[in-house]
């Protein structure tokens, strides 16, 4: 026993310096100063606090603290330096290497200690990012290998969850990005195959999982393409299946692609899963279940030493902190563009607040033994300590309380939602206007100007930033 207990001494030590540092707030309210600046629309302020906070570059947050400022500089216009340090969350991805040592600390305290590591779509929507602005840049080569980078990403989301089910492994708004990238660049096969590929994710994962329906205009898209390519017997296809008759229609004066970011996306808050301990026939083994979310995890003890035995066995009721997303509703439900006469409806494109609660969801499944497993540590080591030492085992308890905590951390200026549509310009200056409609707000109108030119091809993206806060 006091082998065992010597064994987590240094650890336990490390927890309280842990719970010290880290304290009882979520990320959001760590900083809240931030989120009012960005959810107010005061984004140079939001740039002037990120600049004052510059030794989040270099901690456990340094990821997120780059993607903020990506995302700042972005929607001031500073394309070239918002990609600067877009490159730089994009490196501190594909460098991160487990570190064993924070991995034995976070077995007794919490995995805040451990760098941040972003959530599937997150990184995605990094990428996303990246081709926008090179896409305003007019670097529309590096655009393309922004999205060359999604599509290896979302391949390696497939080849990772092939046995752990995850209703996030395909991207439809990664794929029509790259087909309307790809059109630009007047690579129309490769377009052709990139809307299909989107289409399919749309009629199953999205239309199943995300109830988001299959835009016209990709339907559009899907048949444009495949006419320009010669696939002339796909035109046939497509028009029976989506019951339209395609007839080819020149842009001669160009054309506005407008992408709508609406709201933001979810912050993280913390959960409490209530586990209790069921019989288990299997030699070895104990399990933990929870009704609430319908989780039964067997843990094999077999294997440990007669003292920690007896104090799994001993285990019967304890709690695991584990995030969960807070809504951020928008205050804007739809939106459309007028253009002289015409009016040109924004299509949902991505749902990120869907995707997100989802995906968290998926990924509490999967790793949920790992945080029962945290909590069973611990609680062996409390109830071995407390036949040791009374005061010490209620040491130990108070430690593990206060330090099982969730990680709350998550890209905070991602949008709600992300919705799309196409506008053929006319010769000369075009006046544009974005409405945006709220059945509790007043609608709110904003004026582009665009020049339509031969060929020319505009990209631009707009966010409405105006959400409703949830008290957290």
């Amino acid at each position: 026993m006091k082998i065992f207990l010597s064994k987590y001494k240094y650890l336990i030590f490390i927890s309280i310096v842990i719970l010290i540092i880290t304290g009882c707030a979520t990320y959001y309210t760590q900083t809240i100063d931030f989120q009012k600046y960005i959810t107010s629309g005061n984004f140079q302020q939001a740039d002037n606090w990120l600049e004052k906070n510059k030794k989040e570059a270099t901690g456990k947050n340094q990821l997120l603290y780059y993607l903020n400022r990506g995302y700042v500089s972005w929607i001031l216009q500073n394309y070239n330096e918002s990609n600067f340090y877009f490159t730089k969350a994009e490196h501190i991805i594909e460098d991160y290497i487990k570190n064993y040592y924070l991995e034995a600390i976070t077995l007794l305290s919490n995995p805040n200690v451990k760098p941040y590591r972003p959530e599937d779509f997150e990184t995605i929507m990094l990428n996303y990012f990246m081709a926008l602005n090179y896409l305003k840049l007019e670097k529309y080569d590096d655009a393309l290998v922004e999205c060359r980078r999604i599509n290896i990403k979302l391949q390696q989301l497939n080849d990772k969850y092939k046995d752990h089910k995850n209703r996030y492994q395909r991207d439809a708004f990664a794929h029509t990005l790259m087909g309307i990238i790809y059109e630009n660049d007047h690579d129309y096969n490769n377009a052709f195959i990139a809307y299909r590929n989107a289409l399919n994710v749309y009629e199953t994962d999205y239309n199943e999982y995300f109830n988001i329906p299959v835009p016209q205009q990709l339907k559009k898209d899907l048949l444009r393409t495949a006419y320009l390519t010669g696939f002339y017997d796909e035109v046939e296809f497509y028009e029976k299946k989506f019951s339209m008759n395609y007839h080819h229609k020149s842009i001669e004066n160009g054309e506005l692609i407008f992408f709508w970011l609406n709201g933001f996306g979810p912050y993280k808050t913390e959960n409490s899963i209530n586990f209790v301990k069921i019989p288990n026939q299997k030699k070895g083994y104990i399990t933990l279940v929870n009704e609430e979310y319908d989780l039964s995890f067997p843990i094999y003890i077999g294997d440990k030493s007669s003292n920690e035995k007896k104090a799994f066995e001993e285990l019967r009721f304890f709690r695991v902190a584990f995030p969960k997303y807070v809504e951020r509703p928008p205050v804007y439900k739809n939106a459309a563009i007028f253009h002289h006469k015409n009016i040109y409806h924004l299509e949902l494109l991505q749902d990120i607040n869907e995707i997100a609660f989802k995906t968290l969801k998926d990924r509490m499944v999967r790793e949920m033994a790992n945080a029962i497993m945290r909590l069973a540590t611990k609680k062996a080591l409390e109830l071995l300590a407390d036949e040791q030492d009374e005061s010490l085992g209620t040491i130990i308890n108070i430690v593990n309380t206060i330090t099982e905590k969730a990680d709350t951390r998550n890209w905070q200026t991602l949008p709600y939602s992300i919705s799309y549509c196409r506008v053929p310009l006319n010769k000369g200056e075009n006046k544009l206007m974005l409405k945006t409609n709220s059945p509790r707000a007043v609608s709110k109108t904003q004026t582009f100007y665009f020049k339509g030119e031969k060929d020319k091809i505009y990209f631009h993206a707009y966010h409405t930033t105006a959400s409703y806060n949830p008290h957290h």
